[in-house]
């Protein structure tokens, strides 16, 4: 079976409850789609108000980060059951800002990982190399490293039910963008790696996203590589016509 393109949104610090009720409704319209799955990453406050303007679309809704202990004293933090009650069903984990800015470490990643498929969440992590990284031509040895320890003790079915976002550092927000064969390349560097590790079964159904400044005039190049199933999408899935990369076939 072919696996489905996803297009995932993370919106990052931004929307309110109010204003994620009102863009969502005009998303109903813009992305819906029968052969395109569409995912909205929220910030949490924001979760309930999207589960809400979602309803019977074909949008899902997930959350942009989470916790590994079930519950405690850790002050402004939030736990996967938080997410599971306000309705969330995916979370993104170890996006590259949660890294830089807030010291994540892929073994905390790992930690995030076990505890997410604890609680049905569907986790998206993220991994990607720097822009001195790539100078210094070890992106794949970086990437792989990411990967191996975040997917550390997961079983073959958790893995291929995983999703793993590759983003470029030095393309995300900066309005550079990887090619599409270098974003090819590195995402068969990540489905090789999935084989090496869990067998030619899940790394066929492992989906692999590319994140880093997609939009609309780009989709349909980068979806049609054969290892980019889709694509983690920041400032673009901020606004309605996030529906054109949905719909990039069209």
């Amino acid at each position: 079976m072919a696996r489905r393109i996803l297009a995932a949104g993370n919106w990052k610090m931004n929307k309110t409850p109010s204003e994620t009720k009102a863009l969502i409704a005009e998303m109903r319209k813009t992305c819906a789609s029968d052969s395109v799955d569409v995912l909205l990453c929220v910030p949490a406050i924001d979760i309930p108000a999207a589960v809400e303007a979602a309803a019977g679309s074909n949008i899902q809704i997930g959350a942009e980060n989470m916790y590994f202990e079930e519950n405690g004293a850790y002050t402004g933090e939030i736990s996967p059951a938080m997410l599971v009650d306000a309705g969330a069903k995916y979370v993104i984990l170890g996006h590259s800002e949660r890294r830089d800015y807030f010291g994540e470490t892929s073994e905390d990643v790992n930690k995030k990982m076990k505890k997410a498929f604890e609680h049905n969440l569907i986790p998206v992590m993220c991994c990607g190399e720097s822009l001195t990284q790539r100078e210094q031509g070890i992106t794949m040895d970086w990437i792989r490293q990411q990967v191996k320890v975040g997917f550390q003790d997961l079983t073959a079915d958790q893995a291929k039910t995983a999703i793993i976002a590759y983003e470029p550092i030095w393309a995300i927000g900066t309005g550079k963008t990887a090619t599409s064969d270098q974003a090819e390349e590195v995402c068969k560097g990540i489905r090789d790696l999935i084989r090496e590790l869990y067998g030619a079964e899940v790394a066929e159904e492992i989906r692999i996203l590319y994140g880093g400044s997609v939009k609309p005039a780009n989709a349909a190049e980068l979806f049609a590589k054969e290892d980019i199933d889709g694509g983690l999408v920041g400032g673009a899935s901020l606004k309605p016509d996030f529906g054109d990369i949905v719909n990039y076939s069209k």
